[in-house]
């Protein structure tokens, strides 16, 4: 029995921006910016908590690859991870921030380490964005754990994603393999399959993986798709969201096939990037 998530409640295969996007520095705010002025009402970000529980969007353990700063983020203080910069330039965002700065976006969120699970749980009661947000993670125990804080805070459907094992699962029931284990997940609340689009030169979404899935009630979110030739193939397959970094080509893409959901009504005519880009170029 298929059962209804408001964060996928969406007209059409959904563009996801990756880390907000290439063109600013990643998971950054003016990332997300850039991403919601593009048309993009889905942002994807990855979750780590501070020593004292404060949840940042950043993708690293540490902060020595993409900021002017070192150190990893579960050891510092916040007051010491705000002082770093992005590139240089952008501070490291709360994720309670991209939540409150865009309130029409749907916010996908990858777990990266065990520490943030229950600052996440509630900075997401508190901010009740739970209807907003679609929780993945690379550890199939991580998402245990956080499914295990679903009913302290809430008693609506909560999108997640299927973990490392329900993958294989998948993968492996497309070629003919057992259904059982995925049933199961999907009545726990697993609602998506979000995985790269291929392994080196091999596909790992095929049109068999996405019929399956589909069968199964689960949507199929393939990542980090950049070039056009692979977002054409995936939409030819039935995809259900792309991720990528390269937002323009992507809308591009979309818009081509007529896929490219309208603007919200309060946010007023498809705006080009106020940074001189054409979004269709």
């Amino acid at each position: 029995m298929r059962r209804s998530y408001e964060f996928l409640d969406h007209p059409g295969p959904i563009p996801f921006a990756h880390r907000g996007g290439a063109g600013r520095p990643e998971n950054s705010m003016a990332a997300f910016q850039r991403a919601t002025d593009l048309g993009y009402r889905y942002l994807e970000t990855d979750a780590h908590a501070t020593a004292d529980g404060v949840v940042v969007a950043f993708h690293d353990r540490t902060l020595d690859r993409v900021t002017d700063r070192t150190g990893a983020i579960a050891r510092l203080p916040y007051a010491e991870v705000a002082k770093a910069r992005i590139g240089g330039t952008e501070p490291v965002p709360r994720l309670e921030d991209v939540l409150g700065s865009f309130p029409s976006a749907r916010v996908n969120i990858d777990l990266k380490d065990a520490p943030v699970i229950g600052p996440l749980a509630e900075t997401l009661h508190r901010t009740k964005a739970w209807n907003r947000v679609c929780i993945t993670s690379f550890s199939t125990r991580r998402l245990a754990q956080m499914r295990a804080r679903l009913p302290m805070y809430t008693d609506r459907d909560v999108c997640m994603a299927l973990g490392p094992r329900g993958l294989m699962a998948l993968r492996a029931k497309s070629y003919g393999g057992p259904t059982a284990k995925l049933v199961r997940l999907a009545a726990t609340g697993v609602a998506c399959a979000q995985v790269p689009y291929g392994l080196g030169p091999v596909p790992f979404v095929t049109e068999a993986f996405v019929e399956e899935a589909h069968r199964l009630g689960l949507q199929v979110h393939a990542w980090t798709v950049n070039e056009p030739a692979v977002m054409e193939r995936l939409l030819d397959i039935g995809i259900d969201g792309i991720m990528t970094d390269e937002l323009v080509a992507l809308r591009h893409v979309m818009a081509a096939r007529g896929l490219w959901p309208r603007p919200l009504p309060s946010d007023g005519p498809p705006p080009e990037d106020r940074h001189g880009e054409s979004p269709d170029r």
